[in-house]
C-alpha cells in the first residue's frame, strides 16, 4: 500500500491478462472470467459482468421536486423509487440522446436544461457498468401518444417528491437504489454549495464509454 500525496483522481490502467473467456452470454450482458496478474506476479481469477453501461436522469422542477418512478425489481425482490433510467445498449449512443429518450419513455417528459450530475461505475469489483446521471431542468410533458410499455414497465408509476425530504429518507435507510442515492446527494451538494454552475455540460466527454 503506497501512502504520501497523490493526486486524487481516478486513472485508466489495465494488468496483464494471460487468458480471458465468456463463461456466460446473456439476453443483456454476458459473465467473463479473466486470468489477471497481479503486482507479485501471482495469476488469479476475476469473474465480472461486461456491461453495456446506462444513463439516468435526476429531473428537478421549479419547485425542487425530483420526477421518481417506481418499478419491481426481480433480484432483490422489491418495488423501488428511481431515476428514469436506461441501457446504453446501442454501440457509441450519445447518453445525452438515450437520456433524454428513457425521460420520455418511462415518465413522458422532456426537459430545456441538461448538465452532467455524475458518473459512477456501480459495482467496480464485480461489473464494468458504467452510469452517467444527468440533471434535467425545465420539465414538461412529452408531445404525442405515450411509449408502448412492456414488462416491468407495465407496472410504473410516476411522482414528484421534494429533493430534501428525499434525502432525508436515503439517510434514514427508505431509499435503496444506488443510483438513485448518488444522484440525490450529489444535487443536494450543488444545489446548496458550489450551484448549478459548477456542473459539466450535458455533452462532455466520458472516457468510460466514449460516444459520438
Amino acid at each position: 500500500m503506497s501512502q504520501g500525496k497523490q493526486q486524487i483522481t481516478d486513472t485508466a490502467e489495465e494488468w496483464p491478462v494471460t487468458s480471458s473467456r465468456t463463461v456466460f452470454s446473456g439476453r443483456i450482458w454476458d459473465i467473463d472470467s479473466d486470468e489477471v496478474v497481479m503486482p507479485d506476479g501471482a495469476v488469479a481469477t476475476r469473474d465480472y459482468m461486461r456491461h453495456p453501461g446506462a444513463v439516468g436522469v435526476l429531473a428537478l422542477d421549479e419547485q425542487r421536486r425530483v420526477l421518481l418512478v417506481r418499478q419491481y425489481r426481480h433480484p432483490v425482490r422489491q418495488r423501488l423509487w428511481e431515476l428514469p433510467a436506461g441501457l446504453l445498449d446501442v454501440p457509441g449512443e450519445n447518453p445525452l440522446h438515450a437520456a433524454q429518450r428513457e425521460l420520455y419513455e418511462e415518465a413522458h417528459a422532456k426537459a430545456e436544461d441538461w448538465r452532467v450530475l455524475v458518473d459512477t461505475y456501480s459495482t467496480p469489483g464485480g461489473s464494468s457498468e458504467a452510469l452517467r446521471v444527468f440533471l434535467a431542468r425545465g420539465l414538461a410533458e412529452a408531445e404525442g401518444e405515450r411509449f408502448a410499455a412492456e414488462h416491468e414497465e407495465l407496472d410504473l408509476t410516476v411522482d414528484r417528491v421534494d429533493l430534501d425530504e428525499l434525502v432525508r429518507l436515503v439517510l434514514a435507510g427508505e431509499l435503496h437504489n444506488g443510483v438513485l442515492v448518488s444522484a440525490l446527494l450529489a444535487a443536494k451538494v450543488a444545489l446548496d454549495g458550489p450551484g448549478l454552475d459548477s456542473l459539466r455540460p450535458a455533452q462532455s466527454p466520458w472516457p468510460a464509454r466514449p460516444f459520438e
